[in-house]
């Protein structure tokens, strides 16, 4: 560990917005980014509905020893929501896009579920500005999820997200909420980050940026893209993978699943947690990351060597059905 980090109720509290939401404009639209402390360069990318907010509590600590960057992505938080790409390949354009207006050169990407399938494709993408890969009850490796995400990308199924915001309906999500925690169900556990992440929809561009993320990566059938058929392209890439064993939105079988087509990968599972481990045990997850990043070297990108993967390497199966990831 490079640091002392706070006790887990100063990771959970922290200042209540962390540092300040920053913007700037790349191609016409602002994008939004929370930065703060000063080392090597750590990107923070977050899952679908969801923002930098979700790693605010984190900052602070994690800011001692990196220059932290947690973006919004586009559609998000309190960047731009144009009628644009929303795919996992332009999420990777735009974090390189952002690295390259920042001044900063490379970086240890971290991402959770949907952002966990960016942090990926920027890897596969942008081998050389990757320094290390660390996925967080990532999305993009198998076809299951939750049924809940897989009922929203249904056609015309973004006309019922209003109703999120009617009178009475947070009160009565509210109450839901809190008894699918006192219930076995997984999604229980992540209850109150479930009506986080929907409180940060009440807008008529949110909601349909929600709606052409999610239709990018899941149908009725479940998850549409794979990162399995080219995770022995990672083989020189130090590896982190966390999951919570009782995710319900993206079950732990897919983190075993992705160690075992990742070469060389580290598979951490926080019994007890849901899809949000780094809330459930925000200590353990900055210890972890810190430890991670202290211990490994950065990934040093040879095209040579990449070029001969690509010719000669055999790519894992995928998910029946399920597409290759999107290429660059």
């Amino acid at each position: 560990m490079l640091r002392p980090v706070p006790t887990e109720a100063e990771a959970t509290t922290g200042p209540a917005d962390g540092p300040a939401v920053e913007h700037v404009t790349i191609h016409g639209y602002r994008r939004a980014f929370r930065r703060c402390g000063s080392g090597p360069a750590l990107v923070l990318l977050h899952g679908i509905g969801d923002s930098s907010e979700s790693w605010a509590p984190l900052l602070p600590a994690l800011g001692r020893d990196f220059t932290v960057l947690a973006p919004d992505l586009l559609g998000h938080g309190a960047s731009d929501k144009p009628r644009a790409d929303y795919s996992v390949a332009a999420y990777a354009n735009g974090v390189r896009d952002l690295l390259d207006v920042l001044g900063i050169d490379r970086a240890t990407v971290v991402g959770h579920s949907l952002g966990g399938g960016v942090a990926a494709q920027t890897a596969y993408q942008y081998p050389h500005r990757v320094e290390r890969l660390v996925l967080v009850s990532s999305g993009g490796v198998a076809r299951e999820v939750s049924p809940f995400l897989r009922l929203l990308s249904a056609p015309y199924a973004e006309l019922t997200l209003p109703l999120t915001q009617v009178p009475g309906a947070r009160l009565v999500g509210r109450g839901v909420a809190e008894v699918a925690k006192r219930t076995p169900l997984a999604l229980g556990r992540d209850a109150d980050d479930l009506l986080r992440v929907f409180d940060g929809l009440p807008s008529g561009p949110a909601r349909k940026s929600f709606t052409r993320t999610l239709r990018s990566v899941v149908d009725w059938r479940g998850q549409l893209v794979t990162m399995l058929d080219r995770c022995y392209l990672a083989g020189d890439m130090p590896s982190l993978l966390v999951w919570g064993d009782r995710d319900g939105v993206i079950p732990v079988a897919h983190g075993h699943r992705a160690h075992e087509a990742m070469p060389g990968s580290r598979l951490e599972v926080f019994a007890g947690a849901g899809h949000f481990p780094h809330h459930a045990e925000p200590q353990r997850f900055l210890d972890l990351l810190t430890d991670f990043v202290a211990g490994t070297e950065p990934a040093a990108f040879d095209a040579d060597i990449w070029s001969e993967r690509l010719r000669t390497g055999r790519a894992a199966a995928g998910p029946t059905g399920a597409a290759p990831a999107a290429s660059a």
